[in-house]
């Protein structure tokens, strides 16, 4: 299956999030912020960024209405915040497809309506293990910012 990705929140690009918030701590709760914040209107749609195969659909105490997609290369696209969701665990969905809307769910209830994107790694790269706290945690993170600029 290839891996295309596309901009995960319709219609945005990168002046919708900031470039460098991708491993940026400290972090609220989870310490260090291990995707990017992609900015738009409450209710745009979030759409796949990737094909694959939802593998969870439900709620997180920080994530609120979350979304966990097993993509091509054994990666794993987690989409948090959204207000609602419309898709539903073992669903196969293409790149693209709408999964739900912009929200502020979870802990991001006093911020302004956002997705937050991540792309974990089921398999680690050691060579972007780093010093720092969560550092070996990196090693299965891809930096959503570059993955999705390459993409565009």
């Amino acid at each position: 299956m290839p891996d295309r990705l596309v901009v995960p929140v319709q219609g945005a690009d990168v002046r919708d999030w900031h470039r460098n918030s991708f491993w940026f701590e400290p972090w609220s709760e989870s310490g260090v912020h291990k995707g990017i914040d992609i900015f738009g209107d409450r209710g745009t749609a979030v759409v796949t960024a990737s094909p694959g195969v939802v593998v969870y659909r439900g709620q997180l105490r920080l994530g609120g209405n979350v979304v966990y997609i097993l993509g091509p290369k054994w990666r794993m696209h987690y989409y948090a915040h959204m207000d609602s969701v419309s898709v539903r665990t073992g669903e196969s969905v293409y790149a693209g497809k709408t999964i739900g809307t912009v929200g502020t769910s979870g802990n991001a209830a006093d911020s302004a309506p956002h997705l937050h994107y991540s792309i974990q790694s089921l398999l680690p790269n050691f060579s972007r293990y780093a010093d720092g706290s969560q550092g070996w945690k990196r090693m299965f993170y891809l930096n959503p910012h570059e993955e999705l600029r390459a993409a565009l």
